[in-house]
């Protein structure tokens, strides 16, 4: 691996924490660099679910208290979220690199909308709380699924299904979307490592960085038009399904 490659990945990693720490898009910038890197569509898929495992916990804890007053409905729905994610991840995992590679610009295109819908997608400050119903842990379901497949834009496809589905406060929606997004991915993680289809040197190159760039963008997020931020990550979403169309 050249010092150009470890350096663009370094860089990519650093704008993806930033990136996610303001508005949400991260997994555009390292699912694409590691491709860029030479990594298989497959491989390249599951170690950008390892990068970006650390900042769900960190926003998990922050939410904690809003976590704490909805716990029944945590529970009920990170059961299916488990369920969803083992069998998206499986999926992955059986389908072979040639196939995923062709269907990667398009889930690129389709998380790319709904990130740029990300506004009117978002619940409205209702004050209410529901418990999970059988609609919604259907549709808990589903997205986990996908979660586990492929995982970009899958936090404002959550967002979005969970304040369809149960309702409440924005913020208690957000700690259930962060707490759920740690069970996806660590399941994912842990059936793509058992798979031996996550490249670890790419992970410990990107890990540090986009640690950083969390940590930068909170700063940041204080001061950024996240307006200007969003549609650079659509941007950056459509610039890459354009790519892999012509390259695929």
């Amino acid at each position: 691996m050249s010092f150009a490659t470890i350096a663009l990945m370094f860089v990519a990693g650093f704008f993806s924490g930033v990136i996610n720490a303001i508005a949400g898009g991260g997994t555009f910038l390292t699912f694409g660099v590691l491709t860029l890197a030479g990594l298989p569509a497959v491989t390249a898929n599951a170690t950008s679910s390892i990068i970006q495992f650390p900042g769900y916990i960190t926003s998990t804890l922050a939410y904690f208290k809003d976590l704490g007053a909805i716990w029944k409905s945590a529970i009920a729905l990170g059961v299916v979220s488990l369920v969803g994610s083992l069998l998206g991840a499986l999926f992955l995992v059986w389908m072979s690199n040639a196939t995923f590679k062709s269907l990667v610009p398009w889930l690129l295109l389709a998380a790319t909308a709904v990130f740029a819908a990300g506004p009117r997608l978002k619940p409205k400050n209702t004050g209410e709380r529901h418990a999970a119903t059988p609609f919604g842990l259907a549709v808990q379901t589903l997205t986990s699924f996908y979660g586990g497949f492929f995982g970009a834009g899958m936090g404002i496809m959550m967002l979005a299904s969970l304040g369809l589905a149960t309702g409440g406060d924005y913020h208690r929606l957000n700690a259930l979307k962060n707490f759920l997004s740690i069970l996806i991915a660590a399941v994912a993680i842990i059936v793509f490592s058992t798979a031996g289809k996550v490249s670890w040197l790419h992970a410990a190159i990107m890990v540090p960085a986009v640690a950083l760039g969390g940590y930068a963008g909170v700063h940041a997020a204080k001061r950024a038009p996240q307006s200007v931020l969003r549609w650079i990550v659509v941007a950056a979403g459509l610039g890459l399904s354009i790519y892999y169309f012509v390259t695929g």
